[in-house]
């Protein structure tokens, strides 16, 4: 045992201070958590009602649509008569009017207007990811943190400071485990919207710099 050896005493209730010390930051970081799982949520629900759903056949026609063009100013009409999200035609309208650039510069600039939608869907779907992780594990400290005065106070026969330790154990393991649940589904449905919306926009980026090299 901790208290036979020197300093085993010192060393132990170090350790509990720590550790109940943690416990009101614990209680307000997963506070935060579900207001930002429930703002999250809200977020979801709001963007599948506004975002445009854009089929295959879409794609495939505005493909066929830049290709016909006959000139940059067509290209352009084409693009933003297209139906497709505003992001996407703000992505292809700059690199139709880059005219003045080369074959190399402009795949360039193609490339790195890629990166930046990459970079937005990255930085929204990192906030759920970051939940889902976390979230149990604080769940799990709010858990075991107040176990130790509950398990105390039931030695010393305080059925009331054991209860209180309970509810406080298990309210933070439902936070915790079901904000991390609920991000991981709402992180999955995003990335499915994100990697289709990645996936037609490299598709039409191509388009777009295959008929401005001809």
């Amino acid at each position: 045992m901790a208290l036979n050896i020197p300093g085993g005493e010192f060393l132990t209730g170090s350790l509990d201070v720590i550790s109940q010390s943690l416990t009101i930051p614990v209680l307000i970081i997963l506070l935060v958590i579900v207001i930002i799982t429930i703002v999250t949520l809200g977020g979801v629900i709001a963007e599948y009602t506004s975002r445009r759903k854009v089929p295959v056949g879409t794609i495939r026609d505005l493909i066929y649509d830049i290709n016909a063009a006959e000139s940059q100013e067509k290209l352009k009409s084409v693009i933003s008569s297209a139906k497709i999200p505003k992001s996407q035609k703000k992505v292809l309208d700059e690199i139709a009017s880059s005219e003045s650039l080369g074959d190399s510069s402009r795949e360039a600039l193609a490339r790195k207007l890629f990166e930046f939608e990459e970079e937005k869907t990255e930085s929204t779907l990192q906030k759920t990811d970051i939940i889902t992780k976390i979230g149990p594990t604080l769940g799990l400290m709010g858990t075991l943190i107040p176990m130790g005065p509950g398990l105390a106070a039931l030695g010393a026969g305080d059925i009331n400071t054991l209860a209180s330790s309970l509810t406080v154990a298990f309210n933070t393991t439902i936070v915790g485990i079901g904000s991390g649940a609920l991000c991981y589904v709402i992180g999955k449905v995003r990335s499915a919207w994100y990697d289709r919306y990645l996936s037609d926009l490299d598709a039409l980026i191509d388009a777009v710099l295959d008929k401005m090299g001809k």
